[in-house]
């Protein structure tokens, strides 16, 4: 008998304890641990924040759909992982010995790494489905006296897509209600050019997101490190080639949603072996840690190196399609431990994106997501809102009914056709 715990249950953690459910011989047990005993789809985050979700809708009943599926559900969250010892010790005092760790923490969020950063100071966020629901009440207070707004990422992010989508959201959603004269809008970005992403660009995101921009009467600042934020207003450092700030820029704001820098969880920040400096977990091609052979790390939490030199620190994004590719490896290589077999299953790491803009968006594919690149290509057109609609509505749904699948690729690349792409490359 065998304990699999997973820690962590964001997307790629509930995902990985429902594969793992079929993997695990009859007399093991998956166990997942979560902060909280709902689970909500992280993508929907932009519409929530300017009321076109409420939170219920992107929700689902994390203990309900577990135990459809025989899995142990714990909603204490994690203080410490004692890799040593084989042991989760928890926020309630209680521990939970494993066989097998998954680590799909997802990360935590350095607001505090800036001065004023933040939903506990001066930005909005859409982090997290709590932030999304604050960041709409100061919107709808912004749009009764409506002023500049800044949107973007600050330096060291690695989240980039859902940055681009609220700006575009917000320009739709002004517009709607007949204000977007009224309020200039500045995008402020560490990237190195719009479009980059954490990724260098792919296909032709670069033309095809200024092109949005300058449609829709967005500024933008790139090479960008943000100083502090006051109250009102952000203070910009634009960055050259050599790493000296070649201009300041001090922008004024009445609404600014900035995402920040990610980095590992308290939980197993400062662990040797088990993470880097910044506290993302460490693991080769099989996801599996060097160290703790025993312990596999997936999503947001995992330490990827960054795609080339920037003048700005920029990190590499996790997208869904590249964590779903983590968690089907995760789930066949701990299948194989449990049965006396080496892992032999890497992830593609390949990425398939629906950037939402209200009325609009861009869908790119990369395979794989890092560069050099077998498929490299990017569209836009009104049909990327309709896309990314629905497959929110099949992606709960399925959540919802406990089903375990590989939903990114049968939804993006089977129903879109998007697997064509590769026939054309």
């Amino acid at each position: 008998m065998a304990d699999i715990v997973v820690v962590g249950a964001g997307l790629s953690g509930t995902l990985m304890a429902l594969e793992l459910a079929p993997q695990a011989r009859p007399e093991d047990q998956v166990i997942l641990i979560g902060e909280t005993d709902r689970y909500h789809f992280v993508p929907s985050n932009p519409w929530v924040a300017i009321g076109w979700r409420r939170r219920q809708d992107i929700e689902a009943d994390l203990p309900a759909v577990m135990q459809r599926r025989r899995i142990r559900f714990i909603a204490a969250g994690a203080r410490r992982v004692h890799p040593e010892e084989n042991r989760v010790e928890l926020n309630d005092g209680s521990s939970v010995a494993y066989d097998y760790l998954v680590l799909a923490t997802g990360s935590d969020l350095a607001f505090d790494e800036i001065s004023g950063l933040g939903p506990s100071a001066h930005t909005q966020s859409i982090c997290h489905v709590s932030h999304a629901e604050a960041a709409k009440l100061a919107f709808e207070t912004f749009c009764a006296a409506p002023g500049p707004i800044v949107v973007g990422a600050v330096q060291g992010a690695s989240c980039f897509g859902p940055a681009y989508e609220f700006a575009l959201i917000l320009d739709t959603e002004l517009r709607r209600r007949k204000l977007r004269h009224l309020v200039p809008m500045t995008y402020v970005t560490p990237e190195p050019y719009i479009g980059h992403l954490g990724l260098d660009g792919v296909g032709d995101t670069k033309s095809l997101l200024e092109s949005e921009f300058r449609d829709r009467h967005i500024k933008w600042i790139t090479n960008a490190r943000v100083q502090s934020v006051a109250p009102d207003r952000m203070s910009v450092q634009e960055v050259g080639a050599g790493g000296a700030a070649t201009a300041t820029h001090d922008l004024p704001f009445a609404y600014a949603m900035m995402l920040p820098a990610f980095r590992g969880v308290a939980a197993v920040r400062g662990l040797q072996g088990l993470v880097n400096p910044r506290g993302f977990v460490v693991v080769d091609e099989h996801q599996r840690n060097p160290a703790y052979p025993n312990v596999f790390g997936i999503g947001v939490a995992i330490s990827i190196p960054p795609v080339g030199q920037t003048p700005v620190p920029v990190g590499v994004p996790k997208t869904g399609f590249m964590i779903e590719s983590m968690v089907t490896a995760t789930a066949r290589n701990i299948g194989a431990l449990l049965r006396g077999a080496a892992p032999t299953v890497r992830p593609t790491w390949n990425a398939v994106c629906l950037a939402d803009f209200g009325d609009g968006g861009v869908a790119f594919v990369a395979q794989p997501q890092i560069p050099p690149r077998n498929v490299n290509w990017a569209a836009s057109g009104k049909w990327v809102h309709l896309a990314k609609v629905a497959f929110e509505k099949y992606f709960l749904r399925k959540i919802r009914k406990g089903e375990s699948e590989p939903f990114y690729e049968r939804f993006l690349m089977k129903r879109l056709n998007l697997h064509k792409l590769q026939e054309h490359a």
